[in-house]
């Protein structure tokens, strides 16, 4: 799949919802990402037609192989760069934030060089 933003910050919510409650449902996406409802509906329709999610017939989504790397893959860069950015010394919320922004953009062989460094350090 070519890089979207918007697609792995759906994939990474799913996943995050999957992690809290057991599961996740379209609403759930929408309360997660605080986005409107045709939004959601919008990005899971591209999502399945992607063969990254599907649905079953109660409305819960599960992730295809392909959408669960892609989406532990976003997740654990954005929970890597989060600490990191705490670590040395950013504001949570704002390390939140920029960890959210820096998970799309930094490639495979830079994150993994980061988490290398980060774990040796830690």
């Amino acid at each position: 799949m070519k890089k979207n933003q918007s697609e792995e910050d759906y994939l990474e919510a799913i996943l995050v919802v999957q992690e809290k409650k057991g599961n996740a449902r379209s609403i759930d996406v929408v309360n997660e990402l605080n986005v409107s409802k045709p939004s959601v509906s919008v990005a899971m329709k591209k999502l399945r037609a992607k063969e990254l999610i599907t649905f079953d017939d109660n409305g819960y989504i599960s992730f295809t192989g392909e959408g669960r790397s892609i989406a532990e893959n976003i997740y654990s860069k954005h929970k890597l760069l989060t600490d990191a950015l705490i670590s040395i010394g950013v504001d949570k919320e704002e390390a939140l934030k920029e960890a959210c922004e820096i998970e799309h953009i930094i490639s495979d062989q830079t994150y993994e060089c980061i988490k290398k460094y980060y774990k040796k350090v830690k």
